[in-house]
């Protein structure tokens, strides 16, 4: 195949990015007026798309298969939502796209309503060939707050009998192809303690004391992981990590604190079981903490809950849509993506999946955010090697 391409991508997909780019999809938010526009972008093509809703009502995923082939088909797969802009010094309106010196400027630009743009503008040219097999477009919600829309849409897929062949998801990674990427969880661990006057603190239970000691723990577990792996030289940060990043608790100077909750974040490598450090966690807490603090009160504890399951994905690199990927790419390097992705439930459910798409994650989430013109005409690049991959001969 021809590498060469142009910088230029075409107007009809930057018109959509500036459209998609519009709609403030920040995770808090509604997306449903992106996901019905384009539900009757592509109702006008003839394309009969599948919503499926959070519990409220207020978010949906967006699924719809282009042409008329049989088979289970490929799907290309990407979020709606956005990351806030709250308190980030945008140089320009982050929800109106700033085109400029080559790129792309807004919330969502790069991370990644481009490569929803790239794959819309396809649609027509997709539908109009007699693909041997079809290509399913699926767009979720609440990916950056957890990857909760991606399961919705899987079970709906499950339920109609829907099995695909594979996935890619077009995250950013400047068009490579990344066979693997870490999971994620995050836990809320709530500490109850026992209050009193802070006079009288030998008699009291202090929550955040305890909280302290059971962040301390986990800090030196996540020292470990880091100096005794395992490890894999392909992820930049080579060793599954763990990191305190959200903590509250106690009301005034004078009071032993009752409550302390706080949050940890865990990005585990593929193939790692990330329970047996949550049972070290709990091992912990239940031997050398809460005995302690039941000592002074039965009514004292520590809870761990589950907050965020985003699995792992770890597709071998000899995968055929492995071997797809870089044959559309025109790049030979194989990596792994540090962040977690809507494509490790696709993973999980035996739908191999890799990612690739426009732009640089070192973009994503940033004041400024942007995408270089040259990547999405890269993706559009991609996605029409794509079409005469799948076009029947």
């Amino acid at each position: 195949m021809n590498a060469d391409v142009s910088v230029v991508p075409s107007a009809e997909t930057v018109d959509i990015i500036r459209r998609l780019i519009a709609f403030d999809t920040v995770s808090r938010n509604s997306n449903l007026g992106l996901i019905e526009w384009m539900r009757d972008c592509l109702r006008a093509l003839g394309v009969k798309p599948r919503l499926t809703y959070d519990a409220e009502g207020g978010k949906a995923n967006l699924f719809a298969t282009l042409g008329d082939a049989d088979g289970p088909g490929l799907v290309l797969c990407g979020h709606t939502d956005v990351v806030p802009v709250d308190g980030q010094p945008w140089n320009t309106d982050p929800f109106q796209a700033d085109i400029r010196e080559g790129r792309i400027y807004g919330r969502g630009s790069c991370d990644m309503k481009s490569f929803i743009a790239c794959a819309l503008a396809a649609a027509p040219q997709l539908i109009a060939e007699r693909l041997k097999a079809p290509i399913h477009l699926a767009f979720t919600y609440d990916e950056e707050v957890g990857c909760i829309g991606v399961t919705t849409l899987l079970a709906d897929l499950e339920q109609e009998g829907i099995r695909p062949s594979g996935c890619i998801v077009g995250e950013p990674t400047s068009m490579q192809v990344m066979t693997a990427h870490k999971g994620q969880r995050v836990y809320r661990c709530c500490v109850r303690g026992l209050e009193a006057h802070s006079s009288l603190a030998p008699f009291a239970v202090n929550a955040i004391e305890y909280a302290a000691r059971l962040v301390s723990f986990i800090r030196d577990m996540a020292e470990e992981a880091r100096r005794s792996g395992p490890r894999d030289e392909m992820f930049s940060v080579p060793h599954t990590t763990i990191q305190t990043a959200v903590i509250a608790g106690g009301t005034a100077a004078n009071i032993v604190p009752r409550d302390c909750d706080f949050r940890f974040d865990m990005r585990y490598l593929p193939g790692t079981d990330p329970s047996g450090f949550i049972e070290r966690i709990e091992q912990f807490a239940a031997t050398s903490l809460v005995p302690e603090m039941r000592a002074v009160s039965k009514d004292t504890g520590i809870v761990l809950e589950l907050l965020t399951d985003a699995p792992d994905l770890n597709t071998p690199d000899d995968d055929a849509l492995t071997r797809l990927g870089v044959r559309l790419s025109g790049n030979g390097t194989i990596g792994r993506a540090g962040f977690a992705t809507d494509g490790g439930h696709f993973h999980r459910a035996g739908v191999p999946t890799i990612v690739v798409g426009p732009g640089s994650i070192d973009q994503a989430h940033k004041p400024n955010e942007y995408i270089e013109l040259e990547q999405v005409a890269r993706c559009e690049l991609f996605l029409s090697r794509l079409r005469d991959v799948m076009r029947a001969q």
